[in-house]
């Protein structure tokens, strides 16, 4: 009698009382390796590990956190027992509440979508723990980083797999997921088991809290009510805020001189240049056809900056909550916004950058680290911000601005912000934190040194025949050691002194621009690192997964 598994083949003789099945020989030799595919299931199902036994058979076994969809069939899928994926069940699943289960000499070969290297397992630790596609990252080498996300596919463990794998399993249960393979009946109860729970919930819950649970609820509603009939903002009432100057509407309209002056436009009102006290000012006039927006901005800027004060942040001087009219009084800055100064002709010298530069880093580490309340700006960019009359940097407009509660580091929220400045993170659904400041001043940064725009300079890329950002380009030059092509030819800036400042700015850059947010430094580290304080070590590729 023969037996054909795959191309393995058995001989069991009919006349030996031995029972079970006697290799003979098998082609090929280890089937969970040597299976030609490039794809798919391989030899065991999805999210399976094949495993070649002593008598050369295969053997399959689900990893860590997961179990057979057929509890009867060892040869079928696998399925997760917890939420793993992007959708979203699991946007509110942190990285503090993952861990690694270790399997060793262990890989799924076919389900890569990323490779990050240089790196070290702490930072592919990170890097997965941050990323809610990574289901498993697979360390290699010492510093290779595979990160990989499901299905799994064409699974396999053997010694000649010189490589660790990384499960990410919760730290405690966590609901499950929605199944990766539906039930036979193709129901899903979960919409069912929610319904019930929140009968339970109801029918448990005590009469005398339901009662003031009403009552709340019709306080409430009457409170919003008022609000809306009077037509006023309630704004939280800080001690920065409380210090702030209301004027009526008429006051502003004489001050601009009927708005006749303006300065510039932003998300949801124009600024304009007015006088109070013989003193100029910049008064931004919200939008009225955005009201729901605009009084939502109005109430943003009106909190944070009321709390903050900062040498490189723009100052508030005052307001106006009158009727529909929103309106915010700022310092006046006589030389209007860094775009302005850094696209136009001539460009500012080496030395105004180098100050602008550090400049802004300082505000951003204020308002990450330094101010009462994490303020997450989340709208960095040249047109956000204004000169002084020393060139001195001061950040402003805050009404994208996020803010984060006591011991919160971060949040989920729609995407905010400008084209070309915009973290990678507000696309994937990943929790948003400071490092969406630091990827955007990194771009920031990248401006000042060429004096470039990101995402409309006229670079062409002679061997694709195409445009390319400016931080592509950047990353090139400080690749091939073409740093002078940055400055086009900026003596100041190439000089020894000069020539040190140029690279290291170029290298925080590039580190600030990394895809993946865990490898971004910190605003107070990239202020060390542009102040000479501490060394700035050779970033990695920012790119890695448009570039493989």
């Amino acid at each position: 009698m023969i037996q054909r598994l795959a191309s393995a083949h058995y001989v069991h003789l009919k006349d030996t009382s031995t029972p079970g099945w006697t290799p003979v020989w098998s082609q090929p030799e280890n089937i969970c390796k040597d299976l030609l595919v490039t794809a798919g299931l391989g030899v065991c199902g999805y999210n399976s590990i094949c495993n070649i036994r002593e008598n050369a058979r295969p053997t399959c076994s689900c990893p860590a956190g997961f179990t057979f969809i057929d509890p009867n069939d060892h040869f079928s899928s696998c399925a997760p027992n917890f939420a793993v994926s992007c959708d979203e069940a699991q946007r509110n699943y942190t990285s503090d509440l993952f861990t690694f289960e270790e399997a060793p000499s262990t890989d799924w070969p076919t389900s890569d979508y990323a490779l990050l290297t240089p790196f070290t397992e702490q930072q592919c630790r990170n890097s997965c723990l941050n990323d809610c596609f990574c289901a498993v990252a697979i360390f290699k080498e010492g510093k290779e980083c595979w990160k990989k996300k499901l299905p799994l596919s064409h699974g396999q463990t053997g010694w000649y797999l010189s490589l660790k794998a990384l499960i990410k399993v919760p730290k405690r249960n966590l609901p499950p997921d929605r199944p990766m393979f539906p039930p036979p009946n193709g129901k899903d109860k979960s919409k069912k088991d929610k319904l019930f729970l929140t009968g339970s919930v109801l029918f448990g819950t005590s009469v005398l809290v339901n009662i003031l649970l009403v009552g709340v609820i019709c306080l409430g509603f009457y409170w919003i009510r008022r609000s809306r009939i009077t037509g006023k903002l309630t704004l939280h009432q800080s001690e920065g805020f409380t210090k702030l100057q209301s004027f009526t509407y008429k006051e502003l309209v004489e001050a601009t001189n009927g708005f006749t002056e303006e300065l510039g436009r932003g998300h949801f009102g124009i600024v304009y240049r007015g006088m109070i006290s013989n003193s100029p000012v910049a008064v931004k006039k919200l939008i009225n056809n955005l009201m729901q927006e605009s009084e939502k901005e109005f109430r943003t800027e009106v909190n944070v900056i009321g709390q903050t004060h900062h040498k490189n942040l723009v100052r508030l001087l005052g307001y106006c909550d009158e009727g529909h009219e929103r309106l915010l009084v700022y310092e006046f800055l006589s030389n209007g916004s860094l775009s302005s100064l850094l696209f136009g002709n001539p460009r500012p010298t080496w030395a105004h950058r180098c100050q602008i530069a550090l400049g802004i880093a300082r505000g951003l580490l204020y308002l990450h680290e330094e101010c009462s309340t994490q303020i997450i700006h989340c709208d960095i960019k040249p047109q956000n911000i204004l000169l002084d009359d020393q060139f001195a940097a001061k950040i402003s407009d805050f009404g994208l601005a996020k803010l984060l509660q006591m011991g919160q580091s971060l949040t989920h929220t729609g995407i905010r912000g400008t084209k070309g400045y915009v973290a990678p993170e507000w696309f994937r659904y990943l929790p948003v934190t400071v490092k969406v400041d630091v990827y955007s001043f990194g771009v920031l940064l990248l401006e000042i040194v060429c004096c470039k725009k990101n995402i409309e300079t006229e670079i062409i890329n002679e061997e694709a025949g195409e445009r390319m950002l400016l931080s592509d380009w950047a990353y090139d030059c400080y690749v091939d050691g073409v740093m002078e092509a940055l400055v086009e030819g900026d003596m100041e800036a190439l000089s020894d002194e000069g020539g040190k400042k140029l690279k290291r700015m170029v290298m925080v850059g590039i580190w600030c621009i990394q895809e993946d947010p865990s490898l971004r430094p910190s605003m107070r580290k990239v202020t060390q690192m542009l102040e000479g304080a501490i060394e700035v070590p050779v970033p990695p590729c920012p790119f890695p997964f448009m570039r493989m």
